[in-house]
């Protein structure tokens, strides 16, 4: 199973957002960090399955060490988000 990076944000007074940056666009958020987690799983499948229907290339996990590498990304926690799929 493919796992891809989620990167959490959070900013005073707001939820727990969770970005992919293999998927740009692919964003979700919920009021607790577990909820942001377990909704981070349904938003990579729900993105995927667009690009399927589309037919678009999904793109092969970015390593984390590669994402993190970006020094505007160094501050961010990230989390391993497995892509589940049909």
């Amino acid at each position: 199973m493919r796992q891809y990076v989620g990167l959490i944000h959070k900013e005073d007074a707001s939820d727990y957002g969770v970005s992919f940056p293999d998927f740009p666009g692919a964003v979700t958020a919920g009021a607790s960090l577990e909820e942001a987690c377990q909704l981070a799983e349904q938003a990579l499948a729900f993105h995927v399955e667009g690009l399927v229907d589309d037919r678009e290339t999904i793109p092969d996990p970015t390593s984390l060490e590669k994402v993190m590498a970006d020094t505007d990304r160094r501050e961010l926690a990230t989390i391993m988000v497995p892509l589940k799929t049909r």
